[in-house]
């Protein structure tokens, strides 16, 4: 039998559709002999938090354990623990899905299908785009790179939310350093501030006050200000966030005057600021002289030069009469 490259195409996307079935079925299979653990936990934990912090937490949680996307996280979960999981889901992948805020197992439960869904469904979409008219090694390699941009997408888009929560962290800090404070001047305990700023604060502060509301949250549940508080100071990979962690972890321990040392620092930010700022505009201008460069010389050149250039012509026309 000759193994046209339609036979080619067909077998693969059988191989394919056979490997996502096989997937399927075992994912479910080991989600259904874990539910009842699971409800088991879920109850225990919901027993021993607080109720305001358990309420808003399962608000919270609530839509994302619910429904097709809720099954898929539990069933991309029961698999990140195995070998394939642990290279599809990487600890460079962990970490980024904290820094985006994605802390649950359910949310890299959900990543891990995402990728698995991603290197299976690119290439049947080149399969059927390609109506058996690729062969051969250019036939392999389109494959080989929609697997890759499959399996790889789901990673780009963390990453690129990583790095705008970062942004945000940044610009939100000075504005945290003021607020805390001013409500540690008006007399309010540290862990009043940080509700208040949960609280009230959440439109201003929305990278933070969502971080404040986890820490808080494992706070309530038994964990010490600092266990609470580590995950803040070294996920986003700010310096001067982990100074402030450390700052607030030290009142929380030893006490003391925290108005002075906040003062200071968030003057040291905006100082920080200000250097940043001039060395984009500092960039900006460069970029501008070349872009005047282009575009205002040469009309620069013709209003200038032009008449003279025009005059000189006419002089050497006039000279060959």
């Amino acid at each position: 039998m000759t193994m046209t490259p339609a036979l080619l195409g067909a077998l693969a996307l059988a191989a394919a559709a056979l490997a996502a079935g096989l997937f399927g079925v075992l994912a479910f299979g080991r989600h259904a002999r874990m539910q009842r653990s699971a409800r088991t936990l879920d109850h225990a934990l919901k027993e021993r938090m607080p109720a305001p912090a358990a309420t808003g937490t399962s608000r919270d949680a609530a839509p994302s354990q619910r429904g097709f996307l809720g099954a898929l996280g539990r069933a991309g979960a029961a698999w990140l623990d195995t070998p394939f999981g642990r290279v599809a889901v990487a600890d460079e992948d962990r970490r980024l899905l904290e820094r985006c805020g994605y802390v649950d197992a359910q949310a890299r439960g959900r990543f891990f299908a995402a990728r698995v869904a991603g290197a299976l469904i690119a290439p049947l979409v080149v399969i059927a785009a390609g109506h058996g008219a690729a062969h051969g090694a250019r036939f392999m390699m389109l494959l080989f790179m929609a697997l890759s941009m499959g399996f790889m997408a789901p990673k780009w888009f963390v990453k690129r939310r990583a790095q705008a929560r970062q942004r945000a962290v940044s610009n939100e800090l000075p504005l945290f350093v003021d607020l805390l404070r001013l409500l540690q001047g008006v007399g309010l305990s540290l862990d009043q501030s940080l509700q208040v700023m949960i609280g009230d604060f959440r439109n201003v502060l929305p990278v933070l006050a969502k971080e404040l509301a986890l820490a808080q949250a494992q706070f309530a549940t038994g964990r010490t200000r600092e266990q609470s508080m580590k995950r803040l100071a070294t996920s986003y990979e700010n310096e001067d966030l982990a100074a402030i962690v450390r700052l607030v972890i030290q009142v929380e321990q030893h006490g003391g005057a925290v108005q002075e040392p906040l003062r200071q620092f968030g003057d040291r930010l905006r100082e920080t600021r200000r250097a940043l700022l001039r060395e984009r505009i500092g960039k900006l201008t460069v970029k501008m002289t070349g872009v005047m460069v282009i575009t205002l010389l040469p009309a620069l050149l013709i209003i200038t030069a032009g008449p003279g250039f025009i005059a000189v012509v006419h002089a050497l026309s006039g000279l060959h009469r």
